[in-house]
């Protein structure tokens, strides 16, 4: 029982560095609210390696994820008639940190409740690990994190076994 307390915690630790890092990768992006690819970018980031195997099961390196958000985001821009903003405007559309109560868009929200029922249905004493987020995230239909692994050819069920490989297959330090 003291193990599973103990898992808790360090998975609490866990949220709370995704959550961290996906409002650092989403105010990089000019946004105040961190979207799902947004937190698929933090479990990128990981130590546990996990998402970043899993994308390379798939022969998709992460850095290409990265770049597919950008592209959605260009055609987005393009769909609506906005014309493309100079790398400049890009660069200083960058936010500092929220101050305050942490808040997501709703596409982050309903990965993390997602993520948290995964959880509760599998093995306690495994870590939260960052394929566990990717996995998490193949049950949306709709939003960027989708739309981003789209453009790359990734079909949503081939992620998710790779995940599931990357989390049966993850042996603690």
């Amino acid at each position: 029982m003291f193990d599973r307390i103990k898992q808790r915690l360090r998975d609490m630790g866990t949220i709370k560095r995704l959550c961290e890092d996906a409002e650092k990768h989403a105010n990089a992006d000019g946004q105040a609210q961190a979207g799902a690819e947004h937190f698929i970018l933090a479990a990128l980031d990981l130590p546990d390696g996990t998402a970043r195997q899993a994308l390379q099961r798939l022969n998709v390196a992460p850095e290409q994820y990265r770049a597919a958000i950008a592209r959605q985001h260009q055609e987005a821009m393009q769909f609506a008639g906005v014309a493309t903003l100079p790398e400049q405007v890009q660069q200083d559309a960058a936010l500092p940190p929220a101050g305050g109560l942490y808040q997501a868009q709703a596409s982050a929200q309903a990965l993390i409740r997602q993520l948290n029922e995964r959880k509760k249905e599998e093995d306690s004493a495994l870590p939260l690990l960052g394929a566990h987020v990717l996995l998490a995230m193949t049950s949306a239909q709709y939003g960027t994190a989708v739309r981003a692994m789209r453009l790359l050819d990734i079909d949503l069920a081939a992620l998710a076994e790779a995940a599931r490989s990357e989390i049966r297959a993850f042996r603690p330090a």
